[in-house]
């Protein structure tokens, strides 16, 4: 395991290492399988820890990564006989590439083809503790040396199996693509020595890491290990799973949040409908099972159910919004003689937007349970569903296949639960799945928030800035994926503590600001709400570029000029150099079109974004059936810098995704709340960045390497949520101050929530161009 440093690591027994060589272990078996070893907690990384914390810098993404590493020797590499390499990742694959990635590190560090490398994805493994967590953009982070150095002592336990074969000095063998020769005529695939490199008993062994300079695979853009598969279909998620009797499920729920069944009035008569073989009430609805996920939408919608009350049953938008007023944490003073900006921002509720929809299979029995589900707590969720349905957590075992999103969503296990529950009432396996609506209606939301923010400065000097956060309590209740810190999360005397910890971890400082002061209040736990793609700093970087631009303005400053003078690290100012030359900042444009620029620094990463949108009457006026319009986005250029791209080609993609979150959150995505429940009920009416809103042009640009990998995964969210805002209050002359701009605009007509699953169109062939 690596140190950031420069300082030492010792091994046990007092040797004393250079920063690139790593220790581990080559398992017993009858196979070669080996793993990384747990850096000890030595004096020098104990005192550099202390002064990065002293300073500031350690944030989240540290704690995760730290958290992760006692157990870093517990991830396998194991090479086949048929020179194959497989290793089970214990992260979620949500569509981020974290497959491919890690078969990139391996691939390197082992000097096989990428092609030989099977990742797949862990079960829940209490023992990992930490290491179980995909979040906060800290997979790579959190792996890249482990992963590396059991490849690594792979390669060379095969090099030594080789040697013995071949009758030749180590030093004379060459192992490229899965092939070792020594120069002298001999030579073979690494399969064939697995049994040799195997151990009989388990072994500490040394190894040295490549240097960057000696990079081939890493650093190069490779498209995705599962392409193929995922364009043709025959890539396999959850739904897509054989699982024996495991027949498909839906539930009927509440017309309003949170609501409970109190009797199902017509059980009889839905029994009876075609392909329907199961009714049973749970604890968040009734529960259908039937031959085809059709018939489960017809029995849903013909159920008669007595609803007890919601949990935030007669709210509205308004409603909330007075109670986040009155809950906002007092500014303190403006510094004596200061002159200051002032301003409070708006944020709704927003959905969380995966493409798959909510889905588990689970197969429960009177002494045991078997789940399967794309999570990313799945130690947390194995807990949760072992006390739903009464049995230990030993009995449950949670199979993680591949998901086709998450953004957050999969961080909560709200189908798991229910799928273990409904399969217990049923007595059979269930393929469960929440329809679209359900996720709109009573999934996780993004929650709303209010954002004041207060600029104290002295000409343009900044000498305070201060911000105070207030929202709807975030459900965090996952914690850092294992089992005791989720319970701290909702422990009653601890209520929001959690949450603050998050949240300062979270929030970086990256402009010279004087003294900073970020507070964060939470109200109203009725909702449910989910540590969404990049959780708090959508809001809150939005809310602080914003205000940047009104101080520029006021002292007649350049927006990118003032902000490159605010920026404190040379690879920040990097970044925003680049997107304003990329972008030709200051270009001359059209009236009521305009440019905005951005920045964040987040888990040991830059990124810097341009944004061109177009606020003309002719473009707002645009028609488009069924859809808000308005302003259009018309060009991003964002710069990230992660230190070390491991795969650019997927880092680009990610952010790709990012400019689509970020436009969405700033101009058209949010749900409307009223009397209990949302309006919104699926794709078509709510309103995530649409091919029409689609900037004409994208451009990503990937900074030189500058170290080890950062976080990447929610990166440019923020930023370009930031940037779009700016660009439209530059545009129309007016400073944005309620988001998504659009959220007034409400241009569908509100379906019914009783049944709770709307009509299905009959008109898409009308509608087809």
């Amino acid at each position: 395991m690596s140190t950031d440093g420069e300082a030492p690591v010792s091994e046990p027994g007092g040797h004393v290492v250079g920063r690139r060589r790593f220790f581990g272990y080559v398992l017993a078996g009858a196979t070669l399988v080996t793993a990384a070893g747990p850096i000890p907690a030595t004096a020098a990384w104990a005192e550099e820890a202390q002064n990065e914390s002293l300073s500031g810098s350690v944030d989240l993404n540290d704690v995760m990564t730290l958290a992760a590493r006692p157990t870093s020797n517990l991830i396998k590499v194991e090479v086949h006989e048929d020179s194959t390499v497989s290793f089970a990742l214990p992260r979620a694959e949500t569509g981020q590439g974290i497959t491919t990635s890690t078969a990139m590190l391996i691939a390197e560090e082992l000097d096989v083809p990428v092609s030989q490398v099977r990742v797949t994805l862990a079960d829940a493994r209490p023992e990992l503790v930490f290491n179980q967590l995909t979040g906060a953009s800290n997979t790579t982070i959190s792996t890249y040396t482990p992963v590396r150095t059991a490849a690594a002592i792979a390669r060379r336990r095969l090099l030594e199996a080789a040697a013995d074969e071949f009758g030749a000095d180590l030093d004379d063998l060459v192992l490229r693509e899965g092939v070792i020769s020594d120069g002298s005529g001999h030579s073979a695939q690494i399969g064939s020595l697995v049994e040799k490199a195997a151990s009989e008993n388990t072994e500490e062994v040394s190894v040295d890491l490549k240097t960057s300079e000696d990079f081939s695979v890493i650093g190069e853009p490779q498209n995705r290990i599962d392409a193929v598969e995922a364009v043709t279909g025959r890539k396999k998620f959850t739904l897509d799973l054989d699982v024996d009797d495991a027949l498909p499920t839906m539930v009927c729920r509440a017309p309003t949040i949170n609501g409970t069944p109190e009797s199902v009035v017509n059980t009889d008569e839905v029994l009876q409908m075609p392909g329907v073989t199961d009714v049973a009430t749970i604890s968040t609805g009734v529960a259908v099972r039937a031959e085809t996920f059709g018939q489960c939408i017809d029995a849903v919608r013909a159920l008669e159910v007595s609803w007890e009350p919601g949990s935030v049953d007669g709210l509205s938008d308004e409603d909330v919004l007075q109670e986040l007023q009155e809950a906002e944490l007092p500014m303190v003073p403006a510094p004596p003689g200061s002159s200051t900006v002032d301003e409070t921002f708006t944020f709704y509720f927003r959905n969380n937007s995966a493409l798959e929809p909510n889905c588990a299979i689970a197969d429960v029995r009177s002494d045991s349970a078997e789940i399967w589900s794309g999570l990313k707590a799945p130690i947390v969720a194995r807990g949760a569903i072992a006390e739903k349905i009464g049995l230990r957590p030993s009995a449950v075992t949670v199979h993680v296949p591949e998901s086709g999103g998450s953004f957050g969503r999969k961080l909560f296990f709200d189908a798991a639960v229910e799928a273990a529950e409904a399969s217990k009432e049923i007595g059979k396996p269930v393929k469960l799945m929440w329809h679209r609506a359900d996720d709109t209606r009573q999934g996780r939301t993004q929650p709303m928030a209010t954002s004041r923010v207060r600029i104290s400065h002295d000409g343009d000097r900044v000498l305070r800035y201060d911000q105070r956060h207030t929202s709807v309590a975030t459900d965090l209740s996952h914690g850092f994926g294992d089992v005791v810190t989720a319970m701290a999360a909702e422990i009653p005397g601890l209520d929001g503590t959690f949450a603050q910890v998050f949240f300062q971890l979270s929030q970086a400082r990256s402009y010279d600001f004087g003294h900073e002061s970020r507070l964060l209040n939470e109200v109203n736990r009725g909702f449910n709400t989910g540590s969404m793609r990049n959780v708090y700093s959508p809001n809150v970087v939005c809310a602080r570029e914003l205000m940047v631009d009104r101080l520029a303005q006021e002292l007649d400053r350049d927006p990118y000029e003032f902000r490159r003078e605010l920026l404190t690290d040379e690879r920040a100012r990097a970044a925003l150099d680049r997107v304003a030359e990329v972008g030709e900042w200051g270009r001359e444009m059209p009236s009521d079109t305009a440019q905005g620029i951005a920045f964040m620094h987040e888990y040991k990463s830059e990124c810097a974004v341009l944004a061109e949108i177009d606020c003309r009457q002719e473009t707002i006026d645009r028609e488009v059936r069924d859809g808000v319009t308005g302003p259009r986005v018309t060009k991003v250029v964002l710069a990230v810098d992660v230190g070390l791209a491991v795969n650019p080609r997927g880092l680009e993609a990610q952010m790709q995704g990012c400019v689509m979150d970020g436009i969405a959150l700033a101009m058209t995505s949010s749900l409307h709340l009223e009397d209990g429940h949302f309006l919104e009920a699926s794709w078509d009416n709510y309103f995530y960045t649409r091919q029409w809103n689609t900037p004409p042009e994208i451009e990503v640009v990937i900074m030189p390497a500058s170290g080890e990998p950062g976080g990447a995964g929610e990166l440019g969210v923020a930023p370009v949520k930031a940037a779009v805002a700016c660009a439209y209050g530059r545009a129309v002359g007016a400073m944005p101050t309620s988001f998504p701009i659009n959220h007034g605009d409400l241009s569908f007509e509100p379906r019914p929530n009783v049944p709770p699953v709307p009509e299905p169109p009959s008109d898409g062939l009308d509608n087809a161009e």
